[in-house]
């Protein structure tokens, strides 16, 4: 299963450092493995996960969605929405998701 990387996710990697793209590619592969560990988001958010890493004394956050089998054990899809920090992290990505 390779994972698919929308627009704001790809836009934030290709324009971060080496270090913190190679951050965030841990972060991916830690998400592939556990998905239901990150926080589940309520209201306008609902069904979007949030998982937090701190990079540099800086907390980062990444949005993203994933869909199991009927059987619950394979991971079919997992849509990676947006990776930024904390301040106005959930405007835009809310602003995005409306599109």
């Amino acid at each position: 299963m390779r994972p698919n990387y929308k627009r704001p996710f790809a836009a934030f990697i290709k324009k971060a450092s080496k270090p913190l793209q190679l951050a965030i590619e841990d972060a991916v592969l830690y998400i592939q493995n556990s998905p239901n560990s990150s926080e589940l988001k309520a209201g306008d958010l609902s069904d979007v996960y949030v998982y937090k890493f701190r990079f540099n004394k800086q907390e980062y956050l990444i949005a993203y969605k994933f869909g199991k089998s009927a059987d619950l054990i394979t991971l079919l899809w997992i849509d990676f929405y947006q990776v930024g920090s904390h301040e106005s992290f959930h405007e835009e990505l809310k602003r995005y998701l409306r599109q």
